[in-house]
């Protein structure tokens, strides 16, 4: 039996060469799912990215198959989700940012989190080198950890998570929605990860908890939300994210025998 997904645990700096990249990743799903296998040089030769040199693919490839190709029923989804809106591609890419770099999901989901609910609800690129520099201890030089808090920003901007490029920077929550919640939760339910469904960084980078994230799970098509007291039921109605897709996306009848309690 092959082994859940699971969010990456040990820090890295892969982000100091590959920021958030929105455009790029929906090039690299729209060509590839779990059975098509991918290497840079036919990326380059097929413009995948555009006009860029070949060592420029190589990171993004490496990038993208560390962000995607790690989630292949993920993939699988993404590769064959024709009419996807900006708002959705966005918050989708954020998610798997996170997901795979623990650097930018405790920026996002914890500082930025906590920052926005402060009395000054914005961040500085000083503030952010110094956040950096708090995690770094002495693991990297000034310069790297320079480049990171500049991407950290650049990337949580392009979610739209930091509204402006100059300082002060206010902070803000994209637009999720419904479909790239659902996609999120059933995603969540076959990833390891730490926290719970309704406690996590990646609801709470984009605004998503308490009575707040309650009434949106009441309303989402693809659950049947209920929560008395401490009790939580989710009433998931597909067996897992292909199936949700199918229905959800593509308008597949559903299994019944693929539903879940």
């Amino acid at each position: 039996m092959t082994d859940r997904p699971r969010e990456v645990t040990e820090v890295h700096t892969r982000l100091s060469k590959c920021a958030l990249e929105v455009d790029n990743s929906r090039a690299f799903w729209a060509r590839v799912d779990e059975e098509i296998s991918v290497n840079a040089q036919r990326a380059f030769d097929e413009y995948w990215f555009g006009a860029r040199s070949l060592a420029r693919v190589k990171i993004l490839v490496t990038n993208m198959r560390a962000r995607f190709g790690a989630f292949p029923s993920a993939l699988a989804v993404l590769h064959s989700w024709e009419q996807m809106s900006p708002d959705i591609r966005r918050v989708i890419c954020h998610w798997h940012l996170q997901l795979t770099d623990p650097l930018y999901r405790r920026f996002t989901g914890g500082y930025l989190t906590d920052r926005r609910c402060g009395l000054r609800p914005e961040v500085t690129r000083d503030l952010a080198v110094g956040w950096v520099s708090d995690q770094a201890g002495a693991r990297w030089k000034m310069s790297m950890r320079i480049e990171l808090a500049s991407k950290l920003l650049a990337a949580a901007h392009s979610a739209a998570l930091v509204t402006k490029i100059r300082d002060p920077r206010p902070l803000g929550v994209p637009r999720v929605p419904d479909e790239a919640l659902e996609y999120l939760l059933y995603l969540l339910r076959e990833t390891e990860f730490e926290g719970s469904m309704l406690d996590n960084p990646y609801l709470r980078s984009v605004g998503l908890e308490g009575a707040v994230l309650d009434e949106r799970l009441r309303k989402l098509p693809g659950l049947a939300f209920k929560r008395q007291g401490n009790l939580v039921d989710y009433g998931w109605k597909y067996r897992d994210l292909r199936m949700w897709a199918d229905v959800s996306l593509r308008g597949a009848q559903p299994c019944m025998a693929g539903a879940a309690s």
